[in-house]
Parts: structure tokens; sequence; C-alpha cells
């Protein structure tokens, strides 16, 4: 097992990830390679970005992508997207990327960890057990357009 800074180099593997990742269930979204390239290009090309790719035996296995944001207390760390591929699911490779993070982080003089999830999915279990704690006070809202 390894983990390595994302650089452009990784986009084609991480995208083959995210695809396989959340076009399977429970997510079952329709991401096309063009949409999933396009998608994590806007991530890596954030002018904050932080992101590791996980590798199992030289094989891509999941990604966490994210941007360091300023804040009046100090710096957090935003993740915008952990994605495990199915085949290497349920073997702590996303606990493990959450733990790099934490350790950038310790290491960057950030203090917070922030992401959004589903709660209605499982994923948002694996997030509680991680130590990550819901914050009431924040909600999600958004509004679909007709386009």
């Amino acid at each position: 097992m390894e983990i390595i800074a994302i650089t452009e180099n990784q986009l084609t593997h991480c995208a083959a990830i995210l695809i396989e990742a959340y076009n399977a269930p429970p997510w079952n979204c329709r991401w096309t390679p063009e949409k999933a390239h396009q998608y994590l290009g806007e991530l890596i090309d954030h002018r904050d970005f932080v992101g590791f790719m996980i590798y199992d035996e030289n094989q891509p296995a999941g990604a966490i992508l994210g941007h360091k944001k300023t804040w009046w207390t100090n710096k957090q760390l935003m993740i915008d997207e952990l994605f495990v591929s199915p085949a290497h699911q349920k073997k702590g490779y996303g606990k493990k990327l959450l733990q790099f993070c934490e350790e950038y982080a310790n290491s960057n003089q950030i203090e917070l960890l922030v992401l959004m999830t589903n709660k209605y999915l499982p994923v948002y279990d694996f997030y509680e057990m991680a130590g990550y704690t819901l914050a009431d006070q924040y909600v999600f809202m958004f509004k679909q357009l007709n386009t």
C-alpha cells in the first residue's frame, strides 16, 4: 500500500476510480469519462488543492481530494471527494486516506477537516466512526434549475 500526492499525471486513474465508485450502488450515478476528467481537473486546478491517491500493489484503489481554506481562526481542509473502487472497499483504504489527510493537516497548521456527505447512505456511518461530528447548525441547501 502506497499513498502519493495527486498530480495531473494521476487524473486518468482518478477518473476511472471515481466512475467505478459512484456509478455503483448505493450512489448509482452516471459519470462519463469526459465529465469525470473535467470535474477532477477542476478540483486539481484549484490554487490550494490537496489530494492523495492510495495504491494497492501498484493498482490505484482510491483517492481523496480537497482544498485548503482560510478561516478566521486558522486554515481548514475542505474534503471535496473521497472514493474507493468497489474492488478495494471494506479493506480500510478510505480510513487510511482520511488518516493521511489528518497527518497532512497536523504538519501544515490546518486546524479543521470539513466534509459534506449524505446522511441517508452507509457512508455517513463510515465518517461518524472516523470521528466526524454532525454540525447541526449548518445545512446544505440547493435549488434545482430547469436547464
